[in-house]
């Protein structure tokens, strides 16, 4: 487990250095994320930093409720990402909590594959981030193999939860950063 730790650290730590180099006139730039600029792209990123400790602690998404709705960068959203991801990581880093089970929307899970869902997204949205915010788009090659062997049997299931947008088709021959990224409906 405590190689998925190191994975989930890396995936969040590339969102963050994005997040850290956003221009003060960047924050309503577009991204690929049709529904949303830089800050909702950061606020939801962050948001879903917040709901790992309630989780991995026993709540319930009805526990937790409407607590995390609505924007919850502040003034100050790169200070809001760094502490909604220094308390997730101190979360699923505690003593047995990836043994444990988190009770999501769509049911009882193992908490190890609530953090592999939460590396691959973090991974992703840095990808989302770096295209929004005109930076470097190459993501950990290590990192994008091991989440795209784990997401392309589940390809059918993501469309169908509506989480990503449908495959993108792109040439066998694709380098495996554009696959993944087509196989969760991003465009190179």
């Amino acid at each position: 487990m405590t190689e998925l730790m190191g994975l989930f650290r890396r995936a969040a730590e590339g969102f963050g250095r994005h997040v850290h180099s956003i221009g003060a006139d960047q924050w309503h730039d577009p991204t690929p994320c049709t529904d949303w600029d830089v800050r909702m792209l950061v606020n939801h990123v962050t948001v879903e930093q917040l709901w790992v400790s309630p989780l991995v602690w026993g709540s319930s998404v009805a526990n937790v409720g409407d607590r995390f709705d609505g924007d919850q960068l502040g003034d100050d959203p790169v200070a809001s990402w760094e502490a909604a991801v220094q308390e997730s990581v101190a979360a699923f880093d505690a003593d047995g909590a990836l043994e444990a089970t988190v009770s999501l929307s769509a049911g009882d899970q193992a908490a190890a594959e609530y953090c592999w869902e939460m590396t691959t997204d973090a991974l992703v949205h840095s990808w989302d981030l770096a295209r929004g915010i005109g930076a470097d788009e190459i993501l950990d090659a290590e990192l994008v193999g091991l989440v795209y062997e784990r997401t392309l049997p589940m390809a059918e299931h993501l469309q169908e939860t509506g989480l990503f947008a449908p495959p993108v088709p792109v040439p066998d021959d694709a380098p495996l950063q554009t696959k993944l990224l087509a196989l969760v409906g991003r465009r190179v």
